[in-house]
C-alpha cells in the first residue's frame, strides 16, 4: 500500500499545480464579480508560450529556460486576458459569451502559429525542463517525507505556497477587501472611492497572467510538447475546482489537489498494483467523471459572489 501511495500522492501533487495556478486566477477573477470561462483558452496561450520561448531560448538561457518561459507565460496570459475585461467589463458583453469566445480564439491562433512556425501540427520536444527535487529535511520525515517532500517539482510546491499567500491578499489586505466589495456590491463600492472598473480589469489580468502560468507549468512539467490536445479540459477542471472550492483560495487549491489525484490515477493507474486490472479506458474518464459529481453534489451549496456576472453601470442598481 505504501509503495502505491508513493506513486500515487507525488503524481497527484505534480497533476494538482497547474489547477491550482488556474484555480486561484478564477477565484480573483470571480471575487470581482467577472465570470471567466476563458480560464481554458488562457491556459493553451501559456502552455504555448511556455513550450515556444523554451524551445527557442533554451540554448542561450540554460537551466534558467524553464522559469523565464513561466514569467513570459504569465505576462502574455494576462495581455491576452485583456481581450475579455475590454469586452465584458468596458463593453458589458455576455461574460460567458465573451469567455467562450477566448477558449476558440486560443485553440485557433495557437495552433495556426504551430503550423507558420513549425511546418506540421505540433511543436518539438524540449529538452530543458524542471528536474525533480526532494525538499531537504523534510523529505527525510518518516512516512510523510517520502509521500509529500520527495520526488517533486518546485513548481508544484510553489503553487500551494501561493494557495496561503492568495487567501492572506484576499481577506486580510485592503486590495482584497476592496476585491470582494466590486464583487458583492459594485454600487456600494463605487460610492465608497473604489474604482469597480479598474478593479475589475485588474482581477482579470491576474486570472490571466496564473492562468498563463498554469499553462506552462502544464506543459513544462506533463507534455514537453505543444499541440491541439496538450490542454484538453484542464482549464475547466480548474474552473469547476474553483466553484468546488466555493471561491476560497484554500477550497480551490483543496479541489484542485482532489482533481489532481483523478488525473494522476488515469496516467499511473496501470503502475499501481490494485489499479493494474482495471481497464485503462476507466482511468482515463475518471477525472471528468470525478468532476461533474463534485460540481452536481455541491454547486448547489456554493455562495457565488452577489454581482457575479453582471456588468456594472455607473448609478445603476
Amino acid at each position: 500500500m505504501l509503495n502505491a501511495l508513493q506513486i500515487i500522492v507525488p503524481s497527484a501533487i505534480f497533476f494538482a499545480a497547474p489547477l491550482i495556478f488556474t484555480a486561484l486566477g478564477g477565484v480573483f477573477s470571480e471575487r470581482s464579480g467577472v465570470v471567466n470561462i476563458g480560464l481554458e483558452g488562457l491556459m493553451v496561450i501559456g502552455a504555448f508560450v511556455g513550450i515556444v520561448f523554451n524551445l527557442t531560448f533554451a540554448d542561450q538561457l540554460g537551466n534558467l529556460t524553464p522559469w523565464i518561459a513561466m514569467i513570459v507565460a504569465m505576462i502574455i496570459g494576462a495581455i491576452f486576458s485583456l481581450m475579455h475585461a475590454v469586452a465584458s467589463i468596458s463593453f458589458r458583453a455576455d461574460q460567458v459569451v465573451s469567455g467562450v469566445a477566448l477558449n476558440f480564439l486560443a485553440i485557433g491562433l495557437t495552433l495556426f502559429l504551430v503550423k507558420l512556425i513549425y511546418g506540421k501540427g505540433q511543436t518539438d520536444q524540449i529538452q530543458v525542463y524542471f528536474n525533480k527535487i526532494d525538499i531537504p529535511l523534510l523529505s527525510d520525515i518518516p512516512l510523510i517525507g517520502p509521500l509529500f517532500f520527495s520526488n517533486g517539482y518546485i513548481p508544484s510546491y510553489i503553487a500551494i505556497g501561493l494557495a496561503f499567500v492568495v487567501w492572506f491578499v484576499i481577506y486580510k489586505t485592503p486590495f482584497g477587501l476592496r476585491l470582494r466589495s466590486v464583487g458583492e456590491h459594485p454600487m456600494a463600492a463605487d460610492t465608497m472611492g473604489i474604482n469597480v472598473t479598474r478593479m475589475r480589469y485588474v482581477a482579470v489580468m491576474l486570472s490571466g497572467a496564473l492562468a498563463g502560468v498554469g499553462g506552462a507549468v502544464y506543459a513544462t512539467i506533463i507534455s514537453r510538447d505543444f499541440t491541439h490536445a496538450t490542454i484538453s479540459g484542464q482549464g475547466f477542471m480548474a474552473l469547476a475546482a474553483m466553484i468546488f472550492g466555493k471561491w476560497h483560495p484554500l477550497g480551490a487549491m483543496g479541489a484542485a489537489l482532489f482533481f489532481g489525484f483523478a488525473q494522476s490515477l488515469s496516467i499511473v493507474g496501470q503502475s499501481v498494483p490494485f489499479l493494474q486490472d482495471v481497464p485503462t479506458v476507466y482511468l482515463l474518464i475518471a477525472p471528468y467523471v470525478l468532476t461533474i459529481l463534485a460540481l452536481t453534489g455541491f454547486i448547489g451549496r456554493a455562495d457565488a459572489p452577489k454581482a457575479l456576472g453582471v456588468p456594472y453601470i455607473k448609478g445603476k442598481r
